[in-house]
């Protein structure tokens, strides 16, 4: 698995807001993710959120991206809309629900999908939330303290 992308954001724009408009929280990437077991990704809005949560980290692959790019012919958004913390090439997140991987020497436990939410019809396109069912990304557990990085 490739990670290319890293991303935090310190507040929700759509968690906690149905009935109200989104957020507007940025999404920020970064060079790296501070890991911290059991807790969550240092400044990102999900930290110490709740113990024991089942997502405090989310991974989303890049090729779902792509091909929501190509079915919605949508050319101007970015791996980022969807929110998620670690973009990922070459891997099948489904294959990692109820599993313990380790990336870069840091151990996380796969909880759930990150199911896709009605708001993924506003942030890239109408249909968004349907197409992304089953593909909606990784919710995990940190089981180990590290920086994760960009790279293989």
């Amino acid at each position: 698995m490739k990670i290319l992308n890293l991303y935090i954001s310190p507040g929700h724009n759509y968690y906690g807001h149905f009935g109200k408009p989104p957020g507007e929280n940025p999404i920020i990437e970064v060079g790296e993710l501070d890991c911290v077991a059991g807790k969550g990704i240092q400044g990102d809005r999900f930290f110490d959120y709740k113990e024991d949560y089942k997502g405090q980290i989310t991974f989303f692959e890049i090729e779902t991206h792509r091909k929501l790019c190509e079915e919605f012919a949508v050319f101007d958004k970015g791996p980022e809309t969807y929110r998620r913390n670690v973009v990922v090439e070459e891997q099948d997140l489904n294959e990692l629900i109820g599993q313990e991987f380790e990336i870069q020497g840091i151990r996380f436990l796969g909880t759930e999908e990150a199911k896709p939410c009605f708001w993924m019809d506003q942030a890239f396109g109408e249909g968004a939330e349907r197409a992304l069912k089953g593909k909606g990304g990784l919710r995990a557990r940190i089981l180990d303290d590290g920086l994760l990085k960009c790279g293989e």
